[in-house]
């Protein structure tokens, strides 16, 4: 007969072996939801920063609305949708104009470059090259294009390209806004599903940090999209007035270096561009606008930024460029927010490791 000790050691054994096999089918199962889950985490993600951001705003719309949840979340819906579809609309119409502007100049064999300044030759850097090749478009379009026609053949595909990933992102923050509508018609469920999530992670601190992950996405959103939002807008206003050739692909070109906080290097050709072809009056004031518009980034982020939870603007730059890397477009919107809850959430930690520390050493002190 086997001996006790042999008996516990078997007993031991299959537990382990049992314990082996759970482990092995939940992680199977865990594995194959992530890649069922996949292809949707980036509406998710999205949906979630969108219901979060724009809470309060909800709950106002709500309450003028009687408390009509559903209604409100409806409403709200629409009116996201609409900020989201007009400028795409707009931006689309400048592009279809101009296209079919140059279609039918080249048909019709009218189509001519103007001579280049010749301020433009005096240029550091660019000044000779550029009134060359500008020179020859303007004596002969035709030689320009054959010359360069191998630089535009490889120019077309990337263009191409990059209008299908903007046509993908596009349509990612439309389904987005769709399930943020659904998310903010079940917030009072939704709120307290996170609150158990944030009670098995974080225990006792679970209601602490469910509020500074909220301050931190609600003040990331405001100071990097909203800034980059309203120097969007401000920008725009100035393309168009200087007569900026497709002003709204200017625009969202802008929007995207303004939220990787690199907003000037499209005002600086766009300036240029104003000093070539405007009077110097024109162009000056122009310039003065778009330093204004530059401007508007240090005066506002400190602003929006400050409500809520502050987050170093390294923390934010390095979301933005990482969360771009990893994700694309809309990484550039996540990657910042994301990783500026990240921070906060240590940050939050350490403080507390820090605080018990400090108690300890003041209870011994005081034992002693």
């Amino acid at each position: 007969m086997p001996s006790p000790q042999a008996a516990m050691n078997q007993e031991h054994v299959s537990r382990a072996v049992e314990i082996f096999i759970r482990i092995v089918l939940m992680s199977l199962v865990a594995v194959s939801c992530f890649l069922i889950v996949k292809p949707f985490i980036p509406f998710i993600a999205w949906a979630i920063i969108i219901s979060i951001a724009t809470f309060p705003a909800y709950e106002l719309l709500r309450k003028m609305l009687g408390g009509k949840q559903v209604a409100a979340a409806v409403v709200y819906s629409l009116i996201l949708l609409a900020a989201l579809t007009i400028p795409i609309v707009l931006m689309t119409g400048t592009l279809v104009e101009g296209i079919q502007s140059l279609a039918s100049q080249l048909n019709a064999g009218t189509l001519a470059v103007p001579p280049p300044p010749a301020s433009v030759a005096n240029w550091p850097i660019i000044g000779k090259p550029l009134t060359s090749v500008w020179t020859l478009a303007s004596t002969n379009l035709a030689e320009a294009v054959r010359k360069f026609s191998p630089q535009i053949q490889a120019f077309v595909p990337k263009l191409l390209s990059t209008s299908a990933a903007v046509g993908m992102t596009s349509l990612q923050f439309f389904l987005s806004i769709l399930l943020a509508g659904f998310m903010l018609s079940n917030s009072s469920a939704n709120t307290r599903y996170a609150r158990m999530v944030f009670v098995r992670i974080f225990g006792e601190k679970a209601e602490e940090f469910e509020e500074l992950t909220a301050a931190t996405i609600r003040s990331v959103t405001n100071g990097v999209v909203g800034v980059a939002i309203i120097q969007s807008i401000f920008a725009s206003v100035g393309f168009v007035v200087v007569g900026l050739p497709g002003a709204g692909l200017w625009s969202a070109i802008f929007l995207v270096a303004a939220v990787l906080q690199a907003g000037f290097i499209v005002l600086v050709p766009a300036v240029a561009y104003a000093f070539a072809i405007t009077s110097t009056t024109h162009a000056v004031i122009f310039l003065i606008w778009c330093v204004i518009v530059g401007a508007m980034d240090n005066v506002l982020k400190p602003i929006l930024l400050g409500r809520g939870s502050k987050v170093p603007i390294g923390v934010i730059f390095v979301g933005v460029i990482g969360g771009f890397m990893t994700m694309g477009i809309i990484g550039l919107f996540i990657g910042a927010i994301i990783l500026s809850v990240g921070y906060k959430l240590f940050q939050a930690w350490v403080q507390g490791d820090v605080k018990a520390l400090g108690e300890t050493e003041q209870a011994q002190a005081a034992s002693s």
